[in-house]
């Protein structure tokens, strides 16, 4: 149905259900007019009728009912009907009937004058056979008491029959009303859908319209309006439409030149949009995934871990990172990026909140970048460097030990200028030669810590003061050499969950880079207790060697934990940077490997902790490990 027909049909039942209602108000209204008047003339009537009979007369019949016959000057053949009813509701005289007249006394208007009061009511007469009549009843007083009551009533015609005469000019007048409305209707509804139907057709056809001509017919202010705006609006709407277009098709291109494989999905982590290098990856061909909106991260990949990780996503509000191996024709390695789809937040505590959170995030993108080649290059340099340290052993020892043994042969020659030279060149090969079996050493525990060799079984709790004690102890007599004090900052029952040998090696290492690079007669302070995590959720271990040495340079800050990094600008000319002795050294040999502060954040990130820095030029430096420890560790 058009809108047209819809806004005929509406208007003409809204004239019709108008007019029926006015009609029958009217009706109502002038029925109930008419009986107002008849009864207020009824009533003017009886008081002049009163007025002409006498009222003493009146009296008088009902202080002598039975003194004789009741003459009064009212005949039958009147319109007007009175009766006089005594106080026990008998009829003393009627002027119209003599006969068959009940007992009065349950008649509304009667009761009203019995009580003092004029009264007037409308009903069918059961004395004159069902007559529709007005009453109106009036009490007569004597010595300013009721004695009775005189009645009027006249015969009131019914509606119908009142209004018969007109019926047919009544019903004539109102089929033209009801045509003339219909066809004003008419001509008013088919302007309006003519106007809106110019509307619908510029919004479904758009552009074709848009350069048209304007409505000629007469159209309301209000349409020319809303016709220009609907015109402006489907310019922009057609323009924006290109743009969309423009940009899906600049997207598209974008996710077929990446490298990286992409998916895009909802919160139940139905998949919306992928890209041609995913599905290479996962092998899904031109299946058709992203239309449907039905298929499941985990059908698609058949990967368990980028479920969870896409749902850790979601509950968390968070980015995360993570590396992926796949294991199909050949093992691959990728770096996956996990992102929800809305502004970070808190992070929901209880499990009800987790699930509302998790339906109402908008979804999560998952990023895969392979990796496969890094890892391959990475795993052949850490073989290589523990191959070449391997190889490096044998001759080193050697070397080393041919050159004490030449040592000892020329402790016994006799005292010239031959056996110096000779003494000289062998002690510079053996001190080379116990450098170089440093750096294989600190090789192969680098190689060690970065293949996580140390079975995770290893760890257990231990007294971290006597783990400090140890490192100390160790390093107590080069200090005594330089004139340095060190000092012990731990508490006594201190336990956490390490390895044991490990943080030993770790505080070592920091603990000859401060005597290396702090003046004599310096201090230096070891510390070791517990501190709230980052995060809050559990407590972390705090290892700490602060100095007052000759510091390290802002720029060099990030890099200082690189492995053979060195500050030499920063450093004085007689120690190399970096350079760090073995554990459990009888003494110290000049020089270092340049690896000890990578094995330090080695240690640390062994232990999912890291390895920090503050220092400055000048004013000593201050190294601290982390290692985070469960909440309820003392």
């Amino acid at each position: 149905m058009t809108i047209f027909k819809k806004s005929l049909l509406t208007l003409s039942l809204a004239a019709l259900c108008f007019s029926t209602v006015l009609v029958i108000f009217s009706m109502v209204f002038m029925n109930s007019l008419y009986y107002e008047v008849n009864t207020l003339g009824l009533k003017n009537t009886a008081k002049t009728l009163i007025t002409a009979i006498g009222e003493d007369r009146i009296i008088d019949v009902f202080l002598n009912p039975a003194g004789g016959s009741v003459n009064l000057p009212v005949s039958a053949d009147d319109a007007y009907r009175i009766t006089l009813v005594d106080t026990a509701g008998y009829v003393l005289w009627d002027s119209h009937f003599t006969a068959g007249i009940v007992n009065h006394i349950d008649r509304e208007e009667i009761i009203a004058a019995l009580e003092g009061r004029e009264a007037s009511a409308r009903r069918s007469s059961i004395t004159s056979g069902g007559m529709k009549l007005i009453y109106y009843a009036q009490p007569v007083f004597h010595n300013g008491v009721t004695i009775g009551v005189f009645r009027i009533s006249f015969y009131v015609p019914g509606f119908l029959t009142r209004v018969s005469p007109v019926i047919i000019p009544f019903v004539i007048f109102s089929v033209l009303l009801a045509i003339a409305a219909f066809w004003i209707i008419y001509i008013y509804s088919r302007s309006l859908a003519g106007s809106l139907g110019r509307l619908v057709n510029i919004a479904q056809l758009g552009m074709p319209l848009l350069s048209g001509p304007e409505a000629e017919e007469p159209v309301a202010q209000e349409f020319k309006s809303l016709e220009k705006t609907l015109r402006a609006m489907t310019l922009e709407l057609n323009s924006r439409i290109e743009q969309a277009k423009a940009e899906g098709r600049r997207l598209e291109a974008i996710l077929n030149g990446m490298s990286e494989a992409l998916f895009a999905m909802d919160s139940f982590l139905r998949l919306h949009l992928i890209n041609p290098r995913a599905r290479e990856i996962f092998n899904l061909g031109n299946r058709d995934i992203a239309s449907k909106g039905s298929v499941t991260l985990l059908e698609a990949t058949r990967s368990t871990e980028l479920v969870m990780a896409a749902k850790k996503a979601l509950t968390s509000n968070t980015p995360l990172e993570m590396e992926l191996t796949l294991h199909s024709e050949a093992e691959k390695h990728f770096q996956v990026y996990v992102s929800p789809l809305q502004a970070p937040g808190s992070q929901p505590n209880d499990l009800n909140a987790r699930e509302t959170s998790l339906q109402d995030a908008g979804g999560v993108v998952i990023v895969m970048q392979e990796i496969t080649r890094l890892v391959r290059l990475e795993r052949i340099r850490k073989d290589f460097v523990a191959n070449v340290s391997h190889e490096l052993r044998t001759p080193i020892q050697l070397i080393k030990g041919f050159s004490e043994t030449l040592l000892d042969t020329v402790s016994g020659m006799g005292d010239n200028n031959e056996k110096k030279q000779i003494t000289h060149f062998t002690e510079i090969i053996s001190k080379n030669a116990a450098i170089m079996e440093n750096l294989t050493n600190d090789l192969l525990i680098l190689a060690d810590l970065e293949n996580n060799t140390v079975n995770a079984r290893d760890m257990e709790e231990l007294d971290v003061y006597l783990l400090v004690d140890e490192a100390v102890s160790s390093m107590q007599q080069i200090a005594i050499n330089k004139q340095i004090e060190i000092t012990v900052n731990c508490p006594e029952g201190l336990v956490a969950k390490l390895y044991g040998s490990l943080i030993i090696q770790a505080l070592i290492n920091l603990i000859d880079n401060s005597i290396k690079y702090s003046p004599a007669k310096s201090k230096i302070k070891v510390s070791a207790y517990l501190s709230d995590g980052e995060t809050g959720d559990q407590k972390e271990l705090i290892l700490e060697v602060r100095d007052k040495g000759i510091g390290i340079p802002t720029e060099h800050l990030e890099r200082i934990f690189e492995r053979f990094y060195r500050v030499d600008k920063a450093r004085s000319r007689e120690a190399e940077s970096g350079a760090l002795s073995r554990p459990y050294a009888e003494g110290r040999l000049a020089g270092g490997t340049g690896l000890g502060l990578s094995i330090v954040r080695h240690i640390a990130l062994l232990h999912n902790g890291k390895a920090e820095v503050e220092s400055r030029a000048g004013e000593g430096s201050v190294f601290r490990i982390k290692l985070p420890q469960s909440s309820n560790q003392s």
